[in-house]
């Protein structure tokens, strides 16, 4: 069976032109969700995941309506090829019923870990920058060692504007609450930073 999902990110943007899309397309049952990209809860994507079984294929849009970044996206391709259920986007070449979208689902993973590792590298700098200001300026007041290493690391990614404030506060296994604290403790201004560019999936 094939099993549309459709989302959009504000009630005053419209779904229809997905739903339609996916119907046209033989979909059996189209899942319709509003909530923004960025966030990790999406209610009706969970209960659409819960109810495919073997032989089933997902339909979306495009890959952007369904992945929160690259790296969110392939861990749930890979899970749900492992469930043995396809995954069919109608606007990029990303079909895993066939041998050639396979192979474009794969390239994606590769540039993913890529991307992995580039986020592990930029921790590992900020860490051992962090630990460079400690040395010279001693652990500021009211943090532990261990607080103020990851305080210090937190500044440097920041500061990199390379990634996004939740995933400097995935890396470093914090609260962006908690991140938001090392910042300020640390005098660091918050507000007006450009947004990382996201990958082109």
């Amino acid at each position: 069976m094939q099993i549309g999902y459709a989302r959009v990110s504000t009630k005053e943007q419209s779904v229809d032109l997905q739903v339609d899309a996916l119907r046209r397309a033989g979909c059996a049952k189209v899942f319709q969700e509003v909530v923004s990209g960025a966030k990790a809860e999406r209610p009706v994507l969970e209960t659409l995941l819960a109810s495919l079984r073997p032989g089933d294929v997902l339909v979306i849009w495009k890959l952007d309506r369904l992945g929160r970044s690259l790296r969110h996206l392939v861990e749930l391709a890979a899970t749900l090829m492992d469930e043995e259920v396809g995954l069919r986007s109608l606007n990029d070449p990303i079909d895993t019923t066939t041998p050639q979208g396979r192979l474009a689902f794969n390239l994606f993973a590769s540039l993913a870990e890529f991307e992995r590792d580039l986020i592990r590298e930029r921790t590992r700098a900020g860490l051992v920058a962090a630990r460079a200001r400690g040395r010279q300026g001693g652990r500021p007041k009211g943090l532990a060692p261990q607080a103020e290493r990851t305080a210090c690391a937190a500044e440097t990614l920041y500061r990199e504007k390379h990634l996004s404030v939740r995933e400097i506060a995935d890396e470093l296994g914090i609260a962006k609450s908690t991140l938001y604290a090392y910042l300020r403790h640390r005098g660091v201004p918050i507000g007006g930073r450009p947004h990382p560019v996201a990958p082109t999936v």
